[in-house]
């Protein structure tokens, strides 16, 4: 074999692998897509939740989304069929941002049902996946961590809306849990720059809360609160 047949082979085999990588990522977007469009079915499901007259129907509504949840595990296996074995982190980009949406809504619901943190385990379990990575297809910690986060500005929100709906319990509750949330990011050393930056914004969410609480307390609604558990 001449040297031009064998610089024109060894070309035509490294387009051989970009067509065989074009694909893999073709089909894995495909079925991301599928899996975003079921988190945001969720997401509009459990936005629902701060309009006043909603604030009743919190168990109802979280019903709803543990239906939804089931075709979410559905989505990721399909998700795991398309990733090459042991190449996991190489496409890790595709789904990273929807699996920690994914990790909020789950740990959103959970505290809506529970007053609780969701575990790793617990987050897994809900959305279809691993926790060990030689599992196979898993919950990578930083999402799950993200996910966390992301609740926290949601509950801050929450905490908002419950006193326009009068309730005014709740705030103490989130402000409780909150503070809780804080202290456990606080013994962590975050080395992740982009988990870093969303646990700054844990410190605001905090702040917001006790602000409510504090303005409860001014108001006298505080002592109603308390007195009402």
């Amino acid at each position: 074999m001449g040297e031009a047949a064998e610089l024109t082979e060894m070309f035509s085999s490294f387009q051989q692998y970009f067509d065989s990588e074009r694909e893999i990522r073709d089909n894995i977007r495909e079925a991301v897509n599928e899996l975003e469009n079921t988190s945001r079915e969720i997401l509009t499901l459990l936005q629902s939740i701060h309009q006043v007259e909603n604030l009743k129907r919190v168990s109802e509504i979280c019903q709803k989304a543990q239906t939804n949840f089931a075709k979410v595990k559905d989505q990721y296996a399909n998700i795991a069929s398309k990733v090459p074995e042991n190449q996991y982190y190489r496409f890790h980009d595709h789904w990273r941002f929807v699996t920690q949406r994914l990790s909020f809504l789950a740990a959103f619901v959970f505290y809506l049902e529970s007053d609780a943190l969701i575990s790793r385990d617990q987050t897994a379990a809900t959305i279809g996946l691993k926790v060990d990575r030689l599992s196979g297809f898993h919950l990578d910690l930083e999402d799950y961590l993200m996910g966390l986060l992301q609740m926290a500005s949601e509950l801050s929100r929450l905490a908002v809306n419950s006193v326009t709906a009068g309730d005014y319990g709740r705030p103490l509750q989130i402000k409780k849990f909150v503070t809780e949330l804080d202290a456990g990011f606080r013994l962590l050393n975050l080395k992740n720059d982009s988990l870093r930056k969303r646990y700054d914004a844990l410190k605001y969410d905090l702040k917001k809360v006790e602000e409510i609480v504090y303005d409860l307390s001014i108001r006298g609604l505080k002592e109603n609160a308390d007195s009402n558990k």
